[in-house]
């Protein structure tokens, strides 16, 4: 896309100057910057930057109202590729300054609070590549801000649907705002529609001001034809927290960044992440905590399965800085391989920095226990369900973190229905 056409989508949107001239700036020099650094994964071939960001969409978008629907009155958005079909907040949280929108609404109406969060602080654009495109070419987002001291204790909920109905880059940001002492539960799904062939950027930025407490779950689908990088990031400042649990299940080559950033003392960060991959799929997960902060608290916790001639990449980075006396980072990453073809990687890594500090990492690849199979099988269960139990018991850990049961339970539906593609 031209420097025209970017000018063009950016005046569509009813942008301000400071966003267009921050993709025009992104739009020149993004090309000239590094891809990132994934250990152990040949992805440099992937067609990841696809610029074309805005296609009329047909009858798709007309059936896409039915994810409207639904019975619950929580805080929800909804958006079916680059459109928002739905927007709902609560008058309680409306009443108490929440902000729950789609990113070019909050780019409008709350321009100064945007512009002071907007890929400054948790991703930088000239990070690599990748992030520089996504900053000329993002073309759907959501922005959620929750005041000082405002503790939301019903979930808010977003609905992702990339529209692979026609050839359009899925390149989407996210940006959560948790502002001091403040507390909130977000749980997001992305799946994919249609049989295109299409790129998704995607960036999760989540601030995490001073006491603030983030409990952020995903659930990622998105489909066999979609080449994705996904970047989420945490940026947590004193005696903050965020819990991640993230279900990367995607039937496409995807590569992942998970990390956060522990700058303030007494932060604190646990990320845990499931991921199945089958068929000829590559999935990698580049997951990393960095403690800044003194006392700070970085845990990971990877499990995975790999089934058929799939490929699942874990790389674990904990990083302890000069200064971070007191830090604590853990990790452990396992993988279970049910195919002979199948490939695992599970690549711990730490580097300390400091003295008087906690550090280990575990990490495994290997065969689903043959003795829990024999206990389980010699109780009447067939082979197949006994190794459908041990593998979602292997998962649980991240599938019990996830505050909504419908999303749990469509989680492990997901689970199971990759599984059962054993050899298929």
């Amino acid at each position: 896309m031209s420097d025209i056409n970017i000018r063009l989508f950016s005046a569509f949107k009813e942008e301000p100057s400071w966003m267009q001239d921050f993709r025009l700036q992104n739009l020149a020099q993004f090309e000239h910057l590094a891809l990132p650094s994934i250990e152990k994964v040949k992805f440099h071939r992937w067609p990841l930057t696809d610029t074309q960001i805005d296609t009329e969409y047909g009858d798709e978008l007309y059936r896409s109202q039915q994810y409207q629907y639904g019975t619950s009155d929580r805080a929800k958005i909804v958006q079916y590729g680059k459109e928002t079909i739905l927007e709902q907040l609560p008058q309680e949280l409306i009443d108490a300054g929440v902000i729950f929108t789609d990113l070019f609404t909050a780019v409008r109406d709350y321009p100064e609070l945007v512009q002071r969060y907007y890929m400054t602080k948790a991703v930088q654009p000239n990070e690599n590549n990748l992030t520089g495109y996504h900053a000329a070419y993002v073309n759907s987002g959501l922005f959620l801000y929750v005041p000082k001291n405002v503790i939301i204790e019903e979930p808010i909920e977003s609905l992702f649907i990339q529209n692979s109905f026609v050839k359009e880059a899925y390149n989407k940001h996210i940006l959560i705002v948790a502002d001091t002492n403040s507390t909130l539960t977000y749980v997001e799904n992305f799946e994919t529609e249609g049989d295109q062939a299409n790129s998704a950027n995607i960036i999760v930025e989540v601030i995490a001001k001073p006491g603030a407490k983030v409990k952020y779950s995903a659930v990622d689908h998105l489909g066999v034809h979609t080449t994705a990088y996904l970047n989420r990031r945490g940026y947590l400042e004193r005696d903050a927290s965020i819990e991640w649990a993230i279900g990367v299940m995607n039937d496409g080559n995807i590569i992942a960044d998970f990390d956060s950033d522990l700058i303030g003392d007494g932060s604190h960060s646990e990320i845990k992440a499931v991921a199945v991959s089958t068929g000829n799929q590559i999935q990698a997960l580049d997951t990393r905590v960095t403690n800044y902060g003194k006392h700070s608290i970085g845990h990971i916790l990877q499990h995975g399965v790999i089934l058929d001639r799939s490929t699942l990449t874990f790389n674990g980075i904990g990083h302890i800085i000069k200064g971070a006396k007191g830090a604590d980072a853990q990790q452990e990453s396992r993988i279970l391989m049910l195919s002979e073809n199948a490939k695992g990687d599970a690549n711990p890594l730490l580097l300390i920095d400091e003295n008087e500090v906690t550090a280990g990492h575990a990490a495994s690849v290997g065969r689903v226990d043959p003795e829990q199979l024999f206990y389980l099988t010699s109780r009447g269960i067939s082979q197949e369900e006994a190794e459908r139990l041990v593998i979602r018991g292997f998962l649980g850990t991240v599938i019990a973190a996830i505050p909504i049961k419908e999303i749990r339970d469509g989680l492990i539906t997901m689970i199971d229905k990759k599984l059962r593609k054993k050899g298929s």
